[in-house]
């Protein structure tokens, strides 16, 4: 089977793993990954990407000129993309910038165009109520009209796209996977004592932004109601809430609990993931309608969830999004902003150390079997073999 993939996502190649599984999994497979020539990441000015090409055999990383350095859904691509899809003829086309990118759109015009017959796929993450105008509007029925499957980040994505009228196959299946080489239970006596961390505390741990919609609040909130225990909360990342999380520890004299990690590189995130207890992700919806366009947030996954899974660390979420999905039975979950549910679940942890040890092994187990870049890519596979198959 000939894939196509088509992403800005995979300037990164950290991000390739899954797309590399993939390529290994049965003979026959070659997957060509089709990247922008030049990218500016999230907009930053004077930051631009040159994305080189990559050739391991059965997988492939091709720059392809393009248009729109920084826009997801105004990336299109120049015409040495027609030579290459001429050349590969691929089985699948497999688009990673969401139901209204134009690049899915020229993607599906040359598939016709050049007598390809190939089955037409995006992905997306978008998973809030939405509505459009006019000339968008046209372009997603467009796309949505000539797609043979949608994969879709999570659970509410696929729903909404049905909602639109979408009626066929949709598999939920996030874009990256958690690389179990990297994530992986591994103590770390020397990063603890560097951070004040002894033996018997509680670690508490978050990772991600410092935002309001992260929840940390509710987070603090609850841990305030527990001031016997020996609990202290490490923050890896940052944010706006930074100072408010301190003035509220200030006057609570919690203070010296809690610990602040300046975000650190990824390849070393599984090294303060290890010292927590708990990762707790405790993520609150914050969109509504305004005009046309649902304005705010979400939780599209939670990708830190499987990373702490990965370790043997147990997880607490809150029901936003797509957390109470990727946790399963895996987990202990809360309704999200309710602080005394969280604290709840924290008590039950620190009371019952056999508890937080078996939900550690369960995450682990779920990760191994879900989660992993090559889990992902044989469910990625599976559906691609079904559309092939289907007339």
């Amino acid at each position: 089977m000939k894939i196509l993939v088509a992403s800005h996502t995979y300037i990164v190649d950290l991000n390739c793993e899954k797309l590399r599984a993939l390529s290994q999994l049965e003979s026959g497979i070659e997957v060509t990954v089709v990247v922008p020539k030049r990218w500016r990441p999230g907009g930053v000015q004077n930051k631009i990407i040159e994305t080189e090409y990559c050739d391991e055999g059965k997988f492939k990383i091709v720059p392809v000129s393009n248009f729109s350095q920084n826009h997801q859904a105004l990336l299109t691509f120049g015409a040495d993309l027609i030579s290459l899809m001429r050349q590969f003829r691929p089985q699948i086309i497999y688009v990673e910038q969401g139901s209204r990118g134009l690049a899915y759109s020229q993607m599906i015009l040359l598939n016709q165009l050049l007598g390809l017959k190939a089955k037409n796929v995006f992905f997306t993450w978008w998973n809030l109520p939405y509505k459009l105008k006019l000339p968008v509007a046209l372009l997603e029925k467009y796309n949505l009209n000539h797609s043979h499957g949608i994969i879709s980040g999570n659970q509410d994505g696929a729903e909404i796209l049905q909602q639109r009228g979408y009626q066929g196959p949709i598999k939920v299946i996030p874009q990256l996977g958690v690389d179990e080489r990297r994530f992986l239970p591994q103590p770390q006596p020397e990063l603890a004592a560097k951070l004040g961390i002894n033996i018997g505390d509680f670690v508490v741990g978050f990772v991600g932004r410092f935002v309001p919609e992260k929840g940390l609040l509710t987070l603090l909130q609850a841990l305030v109601t527990l001031p016997d225990k020996p609990w202290k909360l490490l923050l890896v990342g940052r944010g706006e809430l930074r100072e408010e999380l301190m003035r509220i520890a200030a006057e609570n004299k919690i203070q010296d609990r809690l610990i602040f990690v300046e975000s650190v590189p990824h390849d070393q995130v599984a090294n303060y993931i290890n010292l927590m207890s708990t990762l707790v992700l405790p993520s609150e919806t914050t969109y509504k309608f305004k005009t046309l366009t649902a304005v705010g947030w979400k939780e599209q996954f939670g990708h830190v969830l499987i990373e702490a899974m990965a370790c043997q660390v147990p997880v607490i979420g809150s029901d936003s999004g797509e957390i109470p999905y990727v946790i399963g039975e895996a987990g202990l979950i809360f309704p999200e902003g309710d602080a005394k549910a969280l604290a709840n679940c924290l008590l039950q942890l620190i009371k019952q150390p056999n508890l937080a040890q078996t939900i550690g092994a369960m995450g682990y187990q779920r990760a191994m079997v879900k989660y992993t870049n090559k889990a992902l890519a044989k469910q990625q596979l599976e559906f691609y073999q079904e559309l092939v198959s289907s007339h």
